[in-house]
């Protein structure tokens, strides 16, 4: 029992994590000149590296929460906005280095923010704030696009693309769900 207790504030901790690792990551995008003579492909790998450190511990914060019985309702909270922030740092810093399209990444924000307000508002009326399946392939489509865009590999924008339409379909999905919710 007493190892239970202690795992009730490792999907917590993770969350915690993830936002300092996305304030790492956004660092090597944007303050490349801090890095005195690192070559900047050397930068992206950091960067890449980083986000992909914070993408598995987004993965094992909702299998530890889910699994062992350790959700709560600061993770509940904690966990999107963890997630929102290293999405919001990877767009702006592959903006910054021109490498995604100003379109997509407003499109993708603005979803997140609308349906991060929309779960806001599910929640204080006691209604399921839970991500769905496609809120979770949307992640996993943007998380691929920002590997590709931040190693700046071919196929990037393509990837980002989709990601976007999966972005928007998803939030869709989160609308269809409250109106239902409201009946």
């Amino acid at each position: 029992m007493q190892w239970q207790k202690r795992l009730k504030n490792v999907p917590n901790i993770l969350a915690f994590l993830r936002i300092l690792l996305a304030f790492l990551m956004y660092l090597f995008l944007v303050n490349r000149d801090i890095f005195g003579g690192i070559h900047s492909s050397w930068l992206d790998y950091f960067a890449a590296l980083i986000f992909v450190i914070a993408s598995i511990t987004d993965f094992f914060d909702g299998y530890i929460a889910r699994n062992f019985n350790a959700s709560s309702k600061l993770g509940e909270i904690l966990d999107p906005l963890a997630d929102k922030m290293l999405i919001l740092g990877a767009f702006l810093g592959l903006l910054y280095l021109h490498r995604a399209n100003a379109w997509a990444v407003y499109l993708i924000l603005v979803r997140e923010f609308f349906i991060t307000g929309l779960r806001v508002a599910m929640a204080s009326e006691g209604l399921s704030v839970k991500a769905s399946m496609a809120g979770k392939v949307k992640t996993v489509s943007q998380m691929g696009a920002i590997g590709f865009l931040l190693m700046d590999w071919p196929c990037a924008d393509c990837l980002l693309w989709i990601a976007v339409f999966l972005t928007i379909y998803s939030g869709i999905d989160y609308v269809k769900v409250y109106i239902k919710a409201q009946k």
